[in-house]
């Protein structure tokens, strides 16, 4: 796959998703299951986190020839910004829209950028283009955490058209 399927897979992602995150309450979406898990607010606060660090991640690679970016505490990070606080409404359209923008963006990163060596705190070195790959990767897994079934069949359904 290529930047631009990349692209095309996240804002399929995007849109498929985001009708099935609303179907949540505030109050919903704010229940933790157990006791050091996440609640729905807290994996859509991680995948904004993960948004905003990987935009980053796209454009100072492709900037820069190759990319040397810490790591990400995920628990102190979601800890300090208190997302079950926020509203629910909040949360899902940032995530959507800094999703849409980063599908663009992707869909605008040159193809000779893709073999362009990326170190995340410390890990072995990737390409840029397994980097944006893993990242939608990483965006489903997380979602089918929060929608579960529904996502999953959303998705597949989207796939096989």
């Amino acid at each position: 796959m290529d930047f631009a399927g990349i692209s095309a897979e996240l804002s399929e992602v995007v849109q498929s998703s985001e009708p099935l995150l609303r179907q949540f309450r505030n109050v919903e979406a704010t229940f933790q299951q157990a006791s050091g898990k996440w609640s729905k607010k807290e994996i859509l606060a991680h995948l904004i986190d993960s948004a905003s660090n990987n935009h980053q991640r796209f454009v100072r690679a492709a900037s820069e020839g190759s990319l040397d970016f810490p790591g990400y505490e995920q628990d102190k990070m979601i800890a300090l910004q208190h997302p079950n606080l926020a509203s629910w409404e909040l949360l899902i359209e940032l995530w959507s829209a800094y999703n849409r923008y980063l599908a663009y963006v992707l869909s605008q990163l040159p193809g000779s950028s893709a073999d362009v060596q990326c170190r995340i705190g410390g890990r072995p070195p990737v390409t840029l283009l397994w980097l944006a790959g893993d990242y939608v990767e990483h965006l489903k897994h997380h979602l089918n955490q929060i929608v579960g079934k529904q996502f999953a069949t959303a998705w597949s359904a989207k796939a096989s058209v």
